[in-house]
């Protein structure tokens, strides 16, 4: 079965690519696996060796998709559009397609990305995420970015958020996968007008979450292998293609040639009755909450919250 090119619309009118580029982590061999990559979306944060690669593919900008994260130290209204000029610098482009805010929790104002205080723990700022979304939408009217949004908020937090503020995200990017699929909350984003993009799309593939140690691969999941063949897929691709079909768009993240190629092959057409098989595995798994180390209570009234 071929691969499909699909894209989504936001509410800006942009169209996002169905399957984009996580850049997150790796920093050594980000130049040469965007340069594989890059027409397709990127995910970014700030580094310049996406820029190098930019610069390097020849593929002009009008055909990338690069979305940029304002980090937790630059939450401040004063910080937020010399961070984003930071990103800009870096990557060597005059806007960005869409600015995202990483966190709604402030760190102190620094250059530090981890501010610690002197009892070891992360130094908390005092910024209002409300604040910080404004200064954002200063970033939309100038132009540097097309579009701007969130990424791991709650219900509560972007309803406060929708109240507040003038500029309706155009996209949330959010842990969401086959085993934490949060049908109701999708569907609110839906009702909005929001894009839901999905990181983290493979599960507990990522190494660094320790919830997913000492478990089996999301990936390998019996009813993701059993679809699959079906159409001559993995397990993986089959985890990004139900994403696709229920409208989001997916970041998995890869850093060697064949396993990009492989996930840009996610992009096929699921029938019905097998996106139906894959929502029946939802196992309100959340793989990624670092409440306790970033001084805030993450998704609180969420699908896979922790006591």
């Amino acid at each position: 079965m071929a691969s499909q090119t699909t894209k989504f619309k936001l509410n800006t009118g942009a169209e996002v690519p169905a399957i984009g580029f996580g850049t997150w982590q790796d920093k050594e061999a980000q130049e040469p696996a965007v340069t594989i990559a890059l027409k397709e979306a990127i995910d970014t944060s700030t580094r310049r060796e996406l820029g190098a690669a930019i610069k390097k593919s020849g593929v002009p900008r009008e055909e990338i998709f690069i979305t940029a994260k304002l980090w937790n130290n630059n939450h401040h209204p004063d910080d937020v559009e010399k961070a984003l000029d930071a990103s800009l610098k870096d990557l060597g482009v005059e806007y960005v397609d869409l600015y995202l805010m990483h966190w709604p929790s402030p760190f102190a104002r620094g250059d530090s990305s981890f501010p610690k205080g002197d009892d070891g723990k992360t130094k908390v700022g005092d910024t209002d995420y409300v604040d910080t979304y404004k200064a954002m939408e200063k970033c939309y009217k100038s132009g540097k970015t097309k579009a701007i949004g969130v990424s791991n908020f709650s219900k509560a937090e972007l309803e406060r958020l929708l109240k507040e503020t003038s500029v309706v995200p155009a996209a949330h990017q959010v842990e969401l996968h086959p085993w934490l699929q949060q049908h109701d909350f999708a569907e609110w984003h839906k009702s909005k007008g929001i894009h839901v993009t999905q990181y983290s799309p493979f599960g507990n593939q990522n190494e660094s979450y320790s919830g997913g140690q000492g478990m089996g691969k999301l990936m390998d999941d019996p009813v993701l292998v059993e679809v699959g063949k079906k159409y001559g897929k993995t397990g993986a691709q089959t985890a990004l293609a139900w994403g696709i079909a229920h409208g989001r768009s997916v970041i998995p993240k890869s850093k060697t040639e064949s396993r990009i190629k492989a996930n840009l092959e996610g992009d096929f057409k699921l029938e019905p009755e097998d996106v139906k098989k894959i929502d029946g595995i939802d196992k309100k798994l959340r793989f990624n909450d670092p409440s306790g180390s970033f001084g805030w209570n993450f998704y609180a009234d969420l699908d896979g919250k922790k006591a």
